[in-house]
């Protein structure tokens, strides 16, 4: 299963304003395990970065003069993600903008989805966490994924954390290394019956808030229905 955890930075929040993308950063995950395999590439917009975009991610017009235009990188980037499932928190917003881009390169592809499936894990959080904060920073305190180096958003650096987040909502394996070991020891008896080791689960703990919330929710049943089985267990 190869996957592809992408993000993006722009000029600002909306193609219709004519905004572009300026970086993209993408690592390649095959059976959930990094490869060291990425994409990552910084685009003149050929515009003016908005002031509040800029408080974000910190990329100057000036530092983008000398880097390419998206057609000279929108083969490369097409290639990187073809055949693969795309992971993407908020993924209308990048996939909107790289359509947009793709559209005003004149390349032959009109949608990245062409080439690839999309992953939402904005839409995937908001299942596993409905009613709470899903944005990237919520996630990371809430799976307790290191986020400490990002006082600025970045596209392969928030691709980076993405990445554990979304390996954490999903199953709990969140090593980031590239030097990928074994997670698993093995050996043999003398029936030649393989014992395998597993690695231990990963155990997502109700917080304190959470637990109220389920209080709530269960008494609140209790007295609508006149009983309640769990309250009760």
């Amino acid at each position: 299963m190869r996957q592809v955890v992408l993000d993006t930075e722009t000029t600002g929040l909306e193609t219709r304003q004519g905004h572009r993308i300026i970086e993209i950063g993408a690592l390649e995950l095959i059976d959930r395990q990094l490869t060291g395999r990425q994409f990552h590439t910084y685009i003149n917009p050929e515009r003016d970065i908005e002031q509040g975009a800029l408080e974000v991610h910190g990329i100057t017009e000036e530092f983008l003069r000398d880097k390419p235009v998206f057609s000279e990188i929108a083969d490369d980037l097409m290639a990187f993600a073809d055949g693969a499932e795309l992971v993407i928190h908020n993924a209308a917003f990048d996939v909107g903008f790289i359509d947009n881009e793709l559209s005003l390169s004149g390349h032959e592809r009109e949608s990245i989805t062409e080439v690839a499936t999309i992953l939402d894990t904005l839409e995937l959080a908001r299942d596993l966490h409905p009613g709470q904060r899903n944005n990237l920073d919520a996630l990371c305190k809430r799976y307790e994924v290191d986020n400490s180096s990002r006082t600025l958003h970045g596209a392969l650096l928030d691709a980076e954390i993405l990445a554990d987040v979304y390996l954490a909502m999903t199953g709990g394996q969140v090593d980031l290394g590239l030097s990928l070991e074994s997670h698993e020891s093995s050996d043999q008896d003398d029936d030649n019956h393989m014992h395998i080791e597993r690695p231990a689960l990963f155990v997502l703990k109700a917080n304190d808030e959470e637990l109220e919330q389920h209080e709530a929710r269960v008494t609140h049943i209790d007295k609508q229905s006149g009983h309640c089985l769990y309250k009760e267990l």
